[in-house]
């Protein structure tokens, strides 16, 4: 049986605390062009899925482990 939206997605919050990050992060990573909300509403909500969450948490264990935001962009995270 299919999961319902609201069983897929998380707001801003929920997937930084998934991914133990800031939301702040998360809206500096969406500036980057790091990361995609999966869905945006006319009132600039954004969801997210698990498989952002993973991505914000590659990002971050990258960027610890010394590589730069932009060389995480266009090294590691090139669209496929």
């Amino acid at each position: 049986m299919p999961k319902t939206v609201s069983e897929k997605t998380m707001k801003i919050g929920e997937a930084a605390n998934a991914a133990d990050v800031s939301a702040q992060t998360i809206e500096y990573y969406i500036m980057l062009g790091l990361v995609t909300p999966i869905t945006t509403t006319g009132s600039r909500r954004r969801s997210f899925d698990k498989k952002t969450v993973k991505r914000i948490k590659l990002i971050r264990e990258l960027n610890d482990s010394g590589y730069t935001l932009r060389e995480i962009r266009t090294t590691w995270l090139r669209k496929r």
